[in-house]
C-alpha cells in the first residue's frame, strides 16, 4: 500500500465524498447497469481531459479522479463477478 501514490486516494475521496452527498454513501454500488453506465463516464471523463478541460464543471473536481474513481467501481464488479464464478 505504500506504493499507491497519497494523491490517488485523496482525489478518488473526494469523488466518493460528492457522490455520498448528492446521492448517498456507497449508492454506487446500486446503480442499475453499473458496469455499462460507470464504463461510459469513465469514458466521457477521459475525453473531456483528451480535450484539455481538466475540471469537471459539475463536481468541481479533476475529471482524472472521476476516471480513477470510475475504475475503482468497474474493478470492483469485476472482482464480485469473478469471485462469484469461483
Amino acid at each position: 500500500y505504500s506504493l499507491i501514490p497519497p494523491i490517488l486516494n485523496l482525489e478518488v475521496a473526494k469523488v466518493l465524498t460528492f457522490g455520498a452527498r448528492k446521492y448517498a454513501p456507497n449508492n454506487w454500488q446500486l446503480v442499475e447497469n453499473g458496469e455499462e453506465r460507470y464504463l461510459d463516464a469513465l469514458y466521457r471523463h477521459l475525453e473531456a481531459y483528451r480535450s484539455g478541460e481538466l475540471v469537471d464543471p459539475e463536481s468541481g473536481l479533476y475529471h482524472l479522479s472521476h476516471a480513477a474513481c470510475n475504475i475503482s467501481f468497474l474493478l470492483h464488479f469485476q472482482h464480485e463477478r469473478v469471485t462469484c464464478q469461483n
